[in-house]
């Protein structure tokens, strides 16, 4: 028994159960939590961890079970009232508004008054109190900057910062290091380690299964809306982690894949590409069925090159050239017509309608490819043949693609959704920006076959992602960017971590490696 078990729970949930349209998603949870005690919830998305703590934090109502919370029944009326219980939830994709500045995020919920029965905000006090909570998460900013002008994870560390600020007994952290750098992500830890004693209860939710290892007292395994495993870190491993999420064991975290025995003609050259504080003079190939990867610390301007590159923001001075086709305008139409195709970091905002059919996102981007007369009518039947091929082959697990909205799926689901969109469209220049962000070990195998698939098919693929294992596992060679420029080149049978991170890091000679 450890330390935080020889004290009374005071939060249990006993046989929760939820069912959206007739299909039943949880099956009988049961959990409980320890005041200081640290418990890990892992499972494949859509295994039944958000839906349990959107019932906890009062987003969904349970259908049957029972929450108890200090001994009384817990049954919240909405996530406000959770968060008047002292439950705060931090879910992986931020609820930050991104025009307000970080003082007014940290406050949205009730400013505090000059005077009680008065309109007028206390705003010294909001200051002083902005600066303790960002103080309490490391975080140096003004109270008064605009969260749009913070880094993904800063703006993670002003979500952390407002669940202190509600004085929460519970925080359940969703996915929290996505988007962190290495020392950012230590940083949390540390944190969680000061709520930890000071009796603060912590539910960590991660696919990041060494990170889970490391902080929880407890792991508590989910597979298909069930409870399939829970136990102390001390009887708990990785494998043994990953046969009770899946039903089985992965022995290769990476499906095998044959390297081009030589490389193809170029489908992507860029050469020169510039824009004045974001990239500098950038300049590689990108071959057919090749799969080249591009890593870097945040910041680094990985992003920013891709979205240049399918033409969503400007560059000042550079050529692009796509197959035989020099790129004289960069513009998400013109790079579509060209065949490329990029799936971006952020699914939920910038790939996919939410509100919208699987089957509606599915189809999206290739419409015009399904007219016919000279009115342009969509086919609707060969569209809808189409549709159901592409979301088979990606294994979307959906009951009906024409009425399961987006919204509904699992991360590992929507992100399967936008790769299926540009598979529609038949790209042969595919940009992947952290196609991995968020989604579990099964889901990423699926990701990495149909990777793979491509690339055997002769598309180029460029691959962004922030974990070196990943690129190692997945490229035939590797771009190292810093401070927006390319600072190193590896070929597979050179690839090294340490030597990778250092040219990620190095801010002298521009030749490394």
């Amino acid at each position: 028994m450890n330390d935080t078990e020889a004290q009374p729970a005071f939060f249990a949930a006993e046989g929760l159960c939820k069912s959206f349209f007739g299909v039943q998603v949880l099956h009988d949870m049961t959990f409980s939590l320890h005041p200081g005690q640290v418990l890990g919830l892992v499972g494949e998305n859509g295994s039944g961890k958000s839906t349990t703590m959107n019932i906890m934090g009062g987003v969904l109502p349970m259908d049957a079970g029972r929450m108890t919370l200090d001994g009384a029944d817990y049954r919240p009326r909405g996530p406000r009232d959770a968060e008047s219980r002292g439950i705060a939830f931090i879910h992986q994709e931020l609820n930050l508004f991104r025009n307000l500045t970080v003082a007014e995020n940290l406050f949205i919920a009730g400013f505090p008054k000059l005077a009680r029965g008065l309109p007028f905000i206390d705003r010294a006090k909001v200051r002083v109190r902005t600066q303790e909570l960002l103080s309490s998460v490391d975080l140096d900013v003004a109270p008064n900057t605009p969260v749009s002008r913070l880094s993904q994870g800063e703006r993670q560390l002003v979500e952390i910062a407002k669940a202190l600020g509600s004085n929460a007994r519970i925080i359940i952290f969703d996915e929290p290091t996505t988007s962190l750098t290495t020392r950012e992500i230590e940083r949390l830890f540390d944190i969680i380690g000061r709520l930890r004693r000071q009796g603060i209860a912590i539910i960590y939710i991660s696919h990041i299964l060494g990170d889970v290892l490391r902080l929880c007292d407890d792991i508590v395994v989910l597979r298909d809306g069930h409870r399939v495993g829970r136990a102390p870190r001390a009887e708990m491993t990785v494998e043994r982690m990953i046969s009770l999420m899946v039903g089985r064991t992965i022995d290769q975290i990476y499906p095998p894949r044959d390297p081009p025995m030589s490389p193809g003609a170029p489908v992507l050259e860029v050469r020169g590409l510039s824009q004045r504080g974001i990239v500098k003079n950038i300049g590689f190939d990108l071959r057919a069925g090749e799969v080249l990867g591009l890593s870097g610390l945040m910041g680094a301007g990985r992003s920013e090159l891709a979205r240049i590159l399918f033409g969503m923001d400007p560059h000042e001075t550079g050529q692009v050239r796509v197959g035989s086709t020099a790129m004289t305008t960069l513009s998400p139409a013109n790079c579509m017509a060209h065949g490329m195709a990029f799936l971006t970091e952020d699914r939920r905002a910038e790939g996919l309608m939410m509100e919208a059919s699987i089957a509606d996102n599915v189809a999206l981007a290739s419409l015009p490819q399904f007219g016919r007369t000279w009115m342009r009518l969509i086919d609707r039947t060969r569209l809808g043949d189409e549709v159901a091929r592409v979301s088979a082959s990606v294994q979307i697990k959906a009951p009906d693609l024409q009425r399961t909205l987006v919204k509904n799926l699992s991360g590992g689901n929507q992100q399967k959704a936008v790769i299926g969109k540009w598979l529609l469209h038949k790209p042969s220049v595919f940009i992947l920006d952290e196609p991995t962000r968020g989604i579990d070990v099964g889901a990423k195998y699926e990701v990495y076959k149909i990777v793979n698939r491509l690339a055997a098919e002769g598309a180029g693929v460029l691959f962004i992602s922030s974990e070196i294992e990943e690129l190692t596992g997945m490229c035939d060679r590797i771009l190292v960017m810093a401070h927006g420029e390319i600072r190193a080149e590896f070929a597979r049978a050179a690839f090294d971590r340490e030597a990778i991170l250092r040219a990620a890091m190095w801010h002298g000679i521009k030749e490394v490696a």
